[in-house]
């Protein structure tokens, strides 16, 4: 009766990918924290450092990301949604009732625990969502991971374009559809997205899978030009602003052409389909059967290769895991320092308003997530290229704009806010596909989040303690208690710093490619097999 919901209809899958995109369209809550951080900052009388560490306390909560890893292998997908949109209508909602005034501003320790439940919410959403989507989609990843993660990119444009165009940049405003957006939407993806029933792929899937992903990726573009038109036109009448918004649900709607589109042309059953279906993923030729027993105790000797299953134990008894771990610390670690401090960046050199670098930040992010995913997929299938090459390239641009902002010429921030929003884009969605490639997908749910532990570790080490002590040694103590700084002087050497970690990053990403160009030659060898291989012969089919 509902075909949509059948777990073995394939508009289910892609119904369930389309909820996944909204979840992930509200997921970037976590970057808003300049949008709001004057008033928290006003409020409460914080110095620079305290007001950072508040920051690191949002990002800490990404450190129990843990937990829903470890959930991810026992409870179900609307369970995890559920817990994260539970935590973050908490977190944010406290954060909501302190700057709307409608609270008197709690204690400095209480306010660091809600902004770490804030934190904390997206890390369930997020595992939920790429754990689900990569094992229904596992022969598509990089395209997954570039769709998902640029959305999560365009999040904070999101947020910040519509707490623009409706409520004139209110952060109190903005912390109440921080509470209550994610929270519906989450609810909504509790009813769709779930793991579906797995067939074996043809060529002729392969390539409508394609095409279907093709069509997100126009529709992810198509919403990022929207956000960027927006941002660029200056300000808005109330009616046009009115307008933006509702053309906006229109375009995050759009996606729901694909699971429709599935379901109308829903192929008609034969006996070609019927034996692939019933052909299983992988055969083993009889001798090997013979010997199943011998095979599995010889398996079970010997550590698993790069490429093969890994458990937790196994993954951080390698090499490559904490190269991709600390390359990934120096790439999300100060990536994430410009954007928890875009607000006194932007202050400390005249500008009044900062949200549209917040935007930048976000949407030119957004095309590093979706671009490098297509990318690294397409040299993959080609050439065999390892994907950690791509991490290396955004290694370089990303110094070359901490250099370009330490020199603080005129417009300095607007490139600089689009070059680092473009590499931190392109370092998590590149890593995404890379830890489930190397380490395999069986625990993928605690391996991302072991990953994700960067994020709380590079703000700490970046923002809470690099830029908050430098930008207090050359601040003044302001009347209320606080302090500010202006002038060139405050983030020159915090820029310096950062983009000689990026150089360090860079031989790291070039190591890590040069260890796995075999594993990506055998990717792109399995991915040319598969498209190259002849459709099976109808039995009807004449001799």
């Amino acid at each position: 009766m509902f075909p949509l919901l059948s777990p073995v209809s394939p508009a289910s899958k892609w119904l369930g990918f389309v909820t996944a995109i909204w979840v992930q369209a509200i997921c970037g809550n976590n970057y808003t924290f300049a949008n709001y951080s004057d008033a928290l900052k006003s409020l409460m009388a914080l110095t620079q450092l305290q007001l950072n560490n508040l920051s690191v306390a949002k990002d800490v909560g990404k450190a129990f990301g843990l937990l829903s890893g470890l959930a991810s292998d026992r409870w179900s997908t609307s369970t995890i949604l559920i817990i994260g949109s539970v935590e973050g209508l908490i977190g944010y909602g406290v954060q909501w009732l302190v700057v709307s005034q409608r609270i008197s501003p709690l204690p400095y320790w209480q306010m660091c625990i809600f902004l770490c439940f804030g934190g904390n919410s997206t890390t369930w959403m997020n595992t939920a969502v790429l754990v689900t989507c990569m094992r229904n989609f596992p022969k598509n990843r990089g395209p997954v991971s570039g769709i998902l993660k640029g959305y999560v990119g365009l999040s904070t444009a999101i947020f910040t374009d519509v707490s623009t165009a409706l409520f004139s940049s209110d952060p109190s405003t903005l912390l109440l559809t921080l509470a209550v957006v994610p929270a519906v939407v989450c609810l909504t993806a509790v009813i769709f997205l779930r793991e579906t029933t797995s067939f074996p792929t043809s060529p002729t899937d392969e390539k409508r899978q394609t095409q279907y992903f093709n069509v997100f990726n126009a529709i992810a573009i198509l919403v990022a030009l929207y956000l960027l038109v927006f941002d660029v036109t200056g300000s808005h009448s109330r009616l046009l602003s009115l307008g933006f918004a509702a053309g906006l649900l229109v375009l995050l709607a759009l996606p729901l052409g694909v699971p429709l589109y599935s379901l109308l042309s829903k192929p008609r059953p034969s006996s070609d389909v019927e034996r692939q279906i019933q052909k299983p993923l992988l055969e083993e030729p009889k001798e090997a059967e013979k010997e199943e027993s011998g095979v599995e105790v010889e398996l079970s000797q010997r550590r698993p290769l790069i490429g093969e299953e890994h458990s937790v134990v196994e993954m951080i008894g390698t090499l490559e895991f904490w190269v991709l771990f600390v390359s990934f610390l120096c790439g999300v670690g100060t990536g994430l320092c410009v954007m928890n401090n875009m607000g006194q960046m932007g202050a400390a050199l005249g500008y009044s308003d900062v949200s549209i670098f917040v935007s930048f930040t976000s949407i030119w992010g957004f095309l590093g997530r979706i671009g490098s995913g297509l990318v690294s997929e397409y040299y993959i299938g080609k050439f065999g290229t390892p994907r950690p090459i791509w991490n290396a390239i955004s290694q370089v641009i990303m110094a070359f704009g901490y250099i370009f902002m330490a020199l603080a010429l005129p417009g300095s921030l607007y490139v600089g806010s689009i070059l680092v929003g473009i590499c931190y884009g392109i370092r998590l969605t590149i890593t995404v596909p890379v830890a489930s490639e190397l380490f395999g997908l069986k625990y993928y749910g605690l391996l991302y989040n072991i990953l994700i532990l960067n994020l709380p570790l590079g703000s700490f080490l970046f923002s809470g303690l690099l830029a908050g002590f430098l930008y207090d040694a050359q601040a003044q103590t302001t009347a209320g208690g606080g302090n500010t700084c202006i002038g060139p002087q405050c983030y020159m050497l915090v820029f310096v710093i950062m983009a000689l970690v990026s150089i360090i990053g860079l031989g790291l990403d070039l190591l890590l490619a040069f260890r796995t160009r075999n594993l990506y030659s055998n990717i792109c060898a399995d991915k040319n097999s598969v498209t190259s291989s002849p459709p099976s012969p109808s039995p009807n089919a004449k001799a």
